[in-house]
């Protein structure tokens, strides 16, 4: 095993948090980020009656328009409400909770040298600021499994690195009661997994299956930017979400200003990636339940725990 706000949220009023129902909390920068990680094993879980909630960090303030069709002057003048309103359709599509922490976006800082971060960003704040309000969730919520991004991120996006740190403190100090008083009786989730979406693995897959359908496949740079270097964290869990890819896709359109729908994202035929790949994959980076590796599900250990 390797190393081991604002306040709206949909409340879970139905949840009996002593009670035997499997909870899932995915932690998350800024909004749509929920919708291309991971989505379409949330969509798997809701429809098996697990609750899930969605934390998003930030509100994607300083995010670009990268959907032409909406790259208008009254789109960028109330971006954060825009992507407040893109979320809410998401949510709904996915049939998740969801938790905004409040946070500003950082915005992603390019050229050489790198511009220095605005101040009051979410990856300027100390670190037990900008967790607590994720500890107050986790104990509210009380989920046995929380998804988040490896210390890199994912990409090296400042929020997505902090976001990791965040939920990795969150996970490990929720269950203290010394630590982060005031902020809800201690809760320990049970395992902490990373998003290991982008592999090398599920690349090579879908753009071979492209090929062998007859299709262009839209993977040709991609392939290029891979080195030879192993990958920093293995694939330990590969949940098989197939049936659930629709939804996904779905979620993602409704974030428009993030997403083109004749884009990237769209490129591969839903039959193709069912075919060649028909899992959203993880990394298990923290358990305090025995479980066997390589595993199909992120609840193995846990249900036995939650039905004694």
């Amino acid at each position: 095993m390797s190393d081991l706000v604002s306040d709206h949220v949909d409340a879970p009023e139905s949840v009996d948090p002593t009670g035997p129902r499997l909870r899932l909390m995915a932690v998350h920068a800024h909004p749509d980020d929920e919708s291309s990680k991971g989505a379409a094993t949330m969509a798997r879980y809701v429809a098996e009656g697990v609750e899930v909630l969605v934390v998003t960090c930030t509100g994607g303030e300083r995010g670009d328009i990268l959907n032409p069709a909406m790259d208008r002057p009254e789109v960028k003048a109330d971006i954060g409400k825009v992507r407040e309103q893109e979320m809410a359709r998401a949510r709904a599509i996915l049939g998740v909770q969801q938790r905004w922490l409040g946070f500003v976006d950082s915005g992603f800082p390019e050229g050489d040298p790198l511009p220095p971060l605005p101040e009051g960003c979410f990856a300027l704040e100390p670190l037990e600021r900008a967790a607590e309000p994720l500890v107050a969730a986790v104990r509210e919520f009380r989920p046995h499994v929380m998804l988040t991004y490896d210390e890199n991120g994912g990409y090296p996006h400042p929020d997505h690195i902090k976001c990791h740190e965040v939920s990795v403190e969150a996970f490990e100090a929720a269950g203290d009661p010394d630590r982060y008083p005031g902020t809800g009786e201690p809760w320990q989730p049970l395992k902490l997994y990373y998003h290991m979406t982008f592999t090398k693995d599920r690349i090579v897959a879908l753009d071979a299956a492209m090929k062998a359908a007859g299709l262009e496949s839209p993977y040709a740079d991609w392939l290029k930017r891979f080195d030879d270097q192993p990958p920093r964290w293995e694939v330990t869990t590969r949940v098989p979400c197939a049936d659930h890819f629709e939804t996904r896709d779905q979620a993602l359109l409704a974030h428009a200003t993030q997403i083109d729908p004749n884009g990237f994202w769209f490129a591969v035929p839903l039959d193709v990636q069912r075919e060649a790949w028909p899992t959203e994959d993880y990394h298990l980076a923290r358990s305090l339940v025995d479980t066997e590796l390589p595993e199909d599900d992120l609840f193995a250990g846990v249900r036995e725990k939650v039905s004694l």
